[in-house]
């Protein structure tokens, strides 16, 4: 029914509906984020590993944080799972939750900015101080009728700096500060915003700013055990691994930087992050191969991923994945079929939030991409649209020392299909199976 609504309902109406829900929010809730210093996050892929670490290396001052991800929320010393099936929350939601942040004494907040956010008016009268952009690439297309409506959403966030008064907390003025990925093509767009101080991070960007504080790595070791690079006279190390994660600390640094750390204070601050649920998380339930779920769920993710898992010490790789339904990105599917079916042995094609749209359209748009690649359906290509299912099966093949890999949910809490919403975790249902198995023995 709702779907069907936003259908019928002409878009300038129902943006004029989103808008006016917003105002209605700001006002019930008082304004809260002209009490707090808040951080946006936009990009394509990146946004909720580079909040936590945002929101890790301020937590390096003393001062409390708030944190709103797709993977999790956070207010001070309480902490739990994001379950609403949303990256950027409601309206009411939103603004209730930067009221209680101000209540638990936050000093900041992190909020992970979505581009389809942004186009909903879900940010309407938040006071961004710093907005800081990750990367871009296609995504979320349908949304938005084309890619160039895609970046300019994201713009937005950027154009907002100027749009609000500076605040004045601590009793110190809080100046309208970007930090962009200079490595990314679209960096000059996000860069060309005004604001009182710019940040420029990247790992390859070799030209000179004079209008930037830069934020580059150097002497890059990409380690199963880690990540380690320099900037300027530091050696930073993290556990996160692949290259992707030195751009998310690149951007965390920047932030802990404008707002008074100094290099080494980031260093030991991002030292301490053991990892970020649902991204890269190891499954162990004593058997005897690997299983790692992760949030990968389009193109660049994958390829990202797979380059990464390239370090593993492993033998064979299974790969359990699918493909949002409803109005996502169709095109996408294929894609995702072809990458896999190249990179890995063994493809498991499988429901992941089909919505209204039917599961097996979609598994057969995937799998058309995996064939494409070489796969032979019933031998190494494998179509079960019960996600359950997909992963037992994965983990019923696996033989010592391969890597069983399971993509694009991370940490959501429910599955989405046949217009109905189910309870779900990758992570907790694949310890299930795995607890079976080893009863079983």
């Amino acid at each position: 029914m709702k779907s069907l609504l936003k259908k019928l309902i002409p878009k300038n109406l129902l943006l004029l509906y989103h808008k006016c829900w917003a105002i209605l929010a700001n006002y019930r809730y008082g304004f809260p984020s002209n009490k707090l210093i808040v951080i946006g996050v936009t990009g394509t892929n990146g946004k909720s590993t580079t909040s936590n670490l945002i929101a890790r290396v301020l937590e390096e001052t003393g001062a409390k944080v708030g944190l709103m991800t797709t993977v999790n929320f956070k207010i001070a010393d309480k902490e739990w799972i994001n379950d609403t099936h949303k990256t950027m929350q409601g309206r009411l939601t939103l603004q209730k939750m930067l009221k209680q942040m101000v209540k638990a004494g936050c000093k900041y907040a992190v909020i992970e900015t979505s581009s389809e956010g942004i186009m909903q008016n879900r940010n309407w009268g938040i006071n961004y101080d710093m907005a800081v952009f990750t990367n871009l690439t296609p995504e979320h297309i349908e949304a938005h009728g084309s890619f160039e409506n895609y970046k300019k959403a994201k713009g937005l966030l950027f154009s907002g700096l100027g749009k609000y008064p500076k605040k004045i907390i601590g009793g110190q003025e809080i100046l309208k500060t970007l930090a962009v990925n200079l490595d990314d093509q679209h960096w000059q767009y996000y860069f060309s915003f005004p604001a009182d101080k710019k940040y420029g991070y990247g790992i390859s960007f070799i030209s000179k700013l004079p209008d930037a504080q830069l934020v580059l790595a150097g002497d890059l070791n990409l380690q199963v055990k880690g990540s380690f690079f320099r900037v300027g006279t530091e050696d930073i190390k993290t556990k996160l691994i692949g290259r992707f994660n030195v751009y998310n600390c690149l951007a965390a640094i920047c932030v802990g930087l404008q707002f008074g750390l100094n290099l080494n204070q980031c260093k030991q601050a991002l030292a301490k992050v053991t990892g970020v649920p649902g991204r890269m998380e190891t499954i162990d339930e004593g058997q005897d191969f690997s299983v790692l779920v992760d949030y990968a769920h389009d193109p660049v993710s994958f390829d990202n991923l797979f380059k990464t898992i390239k370090m593993f010490p492993k033998n064979r790789v299974i790969h359990v994945f699918g493909s949002a339904g409803g109005v996502r990105d169709h095109a996408k599917r294929p894609l995702l079929g072809r990458i896999s079916g190249e990179q890995v042995d063994i493809s498991i094609i499988t429901d992941e939030d089909s919505y209204d749209e039917p599961t097996s359209k979609i598994l057969n748009e995937i799998a058309a991409g995996a064939i494409s690649a070489g796969k032979i359906e019933g031998q190494n290509l494998f179509k079960i649209t019960d996600r359950r299912e997909g992963i037992k099966y994965a983990c019923q093949i696996a033989q010592p020392g391969d890597l069983v890999l399971i993509t694009g949910k991370g940490t959501e809490q429910s599955i989405k299909s046949n217009g109905q919403e189910y309870p779900w975790d990758d992570r907790n249902v694949t310890r299930e199976i795995l607890r079976t198995f080893n009863k079983a023995s």
